[in-house]
């Protein structure tokens, strides 16, 4: 088979290699997955520098996010279990995490439902507890992240305010649903949030990208606002003054999806369902921007931690390959 290896940490473009290896070995309670699209995300990026919370041993496939068939026949998603990630024809999950596909979604699409649409669910609901009516904030809204946060949160009818970077990302996040569009680069952030909400600022700020836009968040947040912290994609990690949340009656929640995994599987099952129930009757649709076949994964990869992209770049194998 065919499958991307890294075999030392950095960039992408310059460390992912395609490789001609033998198609994994299931391990206890595994399973062998015949990829169909492989979703590319943020956190492929980290894995290839050695900066993600999880470091798989040299070599390693990158690939954290497939739609995928089970050798039984079932068209799964499923978070790869690595070394053996999703940039191959093959990859490995366990058993007892895979996901069936949605039948409204096509194998691109299936495969961007998973952990961006998690997080999302997780962060609004579970831990904001976002109600119809608030006003939503969602940093780098045209991203793969802050699309479906969009989504999710125009789908529990909230205003959702999408801060982007560039002309070309606005437009996205208008076409997303956002009801206010601030483009950064040529906006003052702070400032056309308090207008847009006359000075009262946002219910839920989510936040994948931390650092500037983090100071942003807590000077727009609203009194018993919610501010949740998803990622760190500007790559500075924010250190939060308390005694500002104190001040202005806010609440600073973390969101790790991947611990729900552990924590309480059950309701990542119960997630699956409602996205997807909305995806069925159209509520949300993925955002996929471009399909691209497995040769050209390292240079999506790059692109994805470059910030080149909008919505989600997606490997797709179409039917799958043969050893």
């Amino acid at each position: 088979m065919q499958a991307w290896q890294v075999h030392e940490n950095g960039e992408p473009s310059e460390v992912m290699r395609l490789t001609d290896a033998e198609p994994p070995t299931p391990g206890d309670g595994q399973v062998l997955l015949r990829v169909r699209a492989a979703n590319v995300n943020f956190p492929d990026a980290l894995l290839c520098r050695g900066q993600y919370q999880v470091r798989p041993p040299l070599p390693f496939t990158p690939g954290v996010e497939v739609c995928a068939d089970t050798e039984d026949g079932r068209r799964v998603i499923a978070t790869p279990a690595l070394p053996h990630g999703g940039f191959a024809e093959y990859a490995l999950a366990d058993a007892n995490a895979l996901l069936p596909a949605p039948d409204s979604l096509d194998d691109a699409q299936a495969a961007a439902l998973h952990i961006g649409y998690q997080t999302g669910w997780f962060g609004l609901h579970r831990r904001a507890h976002l109600e119809a009516g608030e006003t939503l904030l969602v940093h780098a809204a045209a991203g793969g992240v802050g699309s479906a946060a969009v989504q999710l949160g125009k789908a529990a009818g909230a205003t959702v305010i999408g801060v982007v970077g560039g002309a070309a990302k606005a437009a996205v996040a208008r076409e997303l649903g956002c009801d206010i569009v601030i483009d950064r680069h040529t906006e003052d952030v702070v400032a056309a949030v308090k207008e847009a909400t006359g000075g009262r600022g946002a219910d839920v700020i989510y936040d994948p990208v931390g650092g500037q836009a983090y100071t942003q968040s807590a000077k727009t947040v609203a009194f018993e606002g919610r501010i949740v912290v998803v990622g760190f994609a500007s790559g500075t990690i924010p250190s939060p003054a308390l005694n500002h949340a104190l001040v202005k009656n806010y609440s600073i929640l973390g969101l790790h999806w991947g611990l729900y995994n552990t924590k309480n599987p059950a309701l990542v099952r119960h997630c699956h369902e409602q996205l997807t129930a909305l995806a069925a009757r159209g509520a949300i649709e993925p955002l996929v921007s471009e399909r691209v076949p497995l040769e050209d994964a390292a240079r999506a990869v790059q692109r994805v931690a470059d910030g080149e992209t909008t919505g989600r770049v997606t490997v797709v194998l179409e039917k799958g390959a043969a050893a």
